[in-house]
């Protein structure tokens, strides 16, 4: 029987939305047939809708759809309404904007300098106080979209050249972001000045390519040539004799890089590299970290699938305990099953993770994750397990505890809604979840996991404000909110 204190809980809300990836490249014959699979292998990170803009030297064609890019960009009569040598494309989960086909990325217009799209991966963080300024001076916004700013501001620019518009635009905003833009010549890549979301640059047959994570290039079979830096923008421009030429700038106030740590603990693909890290090697050892921290006497070492698997593996290596699939994940349900009557809401977690009965049952068991957020999800695999016979449930988290917002492209609870500021300490939040014993990686533990060095406070080497409240740009609409604007002013810590 469902514990009557739980009926109610929204798994659903129970996670961190993925943010969006961004994929392009000039010159290739088949781009946008490449740029739909590049789509694909980012396709973790937004599962609202996708589109591609191309140009094949006359005019420009776009196709958007809301929905998985494997529904829609393995049609071959779709990849041939978008011909052309030039091609971007982008996965969406909406952090800021409705859900709707208005919003969805890239974004095009006709300026007067011609036509352009731009796609991106994060959030300006002053995006609504300039989108105000902008429709106070007469601007028609077609979308709610923070990405629209950007096509405002390029066209209001007054510098001649669109690498130049381009660049006065960007210098305008705040946020973390991972843009790219498309003119009928151009392929432009620019990076945030902090380097928050990921970018990179690979190159096919000699064609240059950006992409939020190399496993986008293992799919087209690409080579990885290097990160773009943050503050970098990288034009890619062809040439009158065919030739594509390179021009890389860095017109931001250098800053040191602070790469965001979720990219390494949620977000990236395992066989991705970020920031020249493997995400799989880092999430592992999170779990040898996490084993020598938080150690206990078990039988079974279990994933909470798939986030947890990495980690796990190296808990159980560290920790000599077993590692066994006691979870097994369901990866056909879709993400708007109707749930009627709270009889079948009962099934809650059962509809996408099943316990392996024969793993668990008569086991002390400790179950690895890879992050907590509002704990609903927790409290349900907990009963799950111990409905499949263990005799304990140790909850071991490879993050430390989130207790603040996100505005730089993860979609986050209020602080109010997260575990850690719901209870007062570890043994409160361990009696709400239902578990034996839990604890969370140490914020030590995480960076040395990551990049081999604690976390110097005074400089700290990567965005963690999720769990520290450090956050390492201006809040400008934070500032100016008004009632009806989302997510509170309370327990931010703005970086100056």
């Amino acid at each position: 029987m469902i514990n009557p204190i739980h009926e109610d809980l929204d798994l659903n809300g129970d996670t961190l939305h993925e943010e969006c990836g961004v994929f392009g490249i000039l010159g290739h014959t088949d781009a946008a047939t490449l740029t739909a699979l590049g789509l694909h292998a980012l396709q973790h990170r937004g599962q609202e809708a996708a589109g591609i803009v191309s140009f094949d030297g006359r005019q420009f064609h776009q196709e958007k759809r809301m929905g998985l890019v494997g529904d829609h960009y393995t049609d071959p009569a779709l990849l041939a309404k978008l011909p052309g040598h030039i091609s971007i494309g982008h996965t969406r989960y909406s952090t800021t904007g409705e859900v709707a086909l208005r919003n969805v990325q890239p974004l095009f217009a006709e300026l007067e300098a011609g036509g352009i799209a731009i796609a991106h991966n994060g959030n300006f963080t002053n995006g609504l106080t300039l989108r105000r300024q902008i429709i106070a001076t007469g601007a028609i916004c077609q979308s709610t979209s923070d990405t629209e700013v950007v096509l405002h501001l390029i066209a209001r620019s007054r510098h001649s050249s669109t690498a130049d518009r381009f660049i006065d635009a960007i210098r305008q905003m705040e946020g973390g972001y991972a843009m790219l833009a498309m003119t009928r010549t151009k392929l432009i890549a620019a990076r945030d000045p902090v380097g928050i979301r990921p970018l990179v640059m690979g190159e096919l047959d000699g064609k240059p390519i950006f992409c939020s994570e190399t496993c986008a290039l293992d799919m087209i079979g690409a080579k990885y040539v290097r990160d773009v830096e943050n503050g970098e923008v990288i034009i890619c421009e062809v040439q009158p004799d065919g030739s594509i030429s390179i021009d890389a700038r860095k017109p931001a106030h250098p800053q040191p890089e602070r790469p965001c740590l979720f990219e390494y603990v949620y977000f990236a693909r395992p066989d991705s590299v970020v920031s020249g890290r493997s995400v799989y090697a880092a999430r592992k050892k999170m779990g040898i970290n996490l084993a020598k921290e938080a150690p206990v006497v078990a039988d079974v070492v279990v994933p909470v699938p798939d986030g947890g698997t990495p980690a796990a593996i190296g808990y159980a290596q560290q920790s000599g305990i077993p590692f066994e699939l006691g979870i097994i994940r369901n990866h056909y349900v879709g993400r708007t099953f109707i749930e009627p009557t709270q009889q079948i809401r009962a099934f809650g977690v059962k509809l996408k993770h099943s316990a392996n009965r024969a793993e668990i049952a008569g086991k002390r068991v400790v179950l690895v994750d890879d992050s907590v957020v509002r704990g609903t999800t927790s409290v349900k695999i907990v009963q799950m397990i111990r409905e499949a016979g263990a005799t304990e449930v140790h909850i071991r988290v490879a993050s430390p505890m989130i207790f603040h917002s996100d505005y730089y492209g993860i979609d986050t609870p209020d602080p109010d809604k997260l575990l850690a500021n719901q209870y007062q300490d570890l043994d409160a939040m361990c009696r709400y979840i239902g578990a034996d014993s839990l604890e969370f990686l140490s914020i030590d533990g995480l960076y040395e996991a990551v990049g081999g060095e604690k976390r110097d406070p005074q400089r700290p080497q990567f965005t963690d404000h999720y769990f520290t409240g450090d956050y390492p740009t201006q809040l400008t609409d934070l500032q100016g909110r008004t009632p009806s604007d989302p997510k509170p002013m309370s327990m931010l810590k703005v970086a100056g």
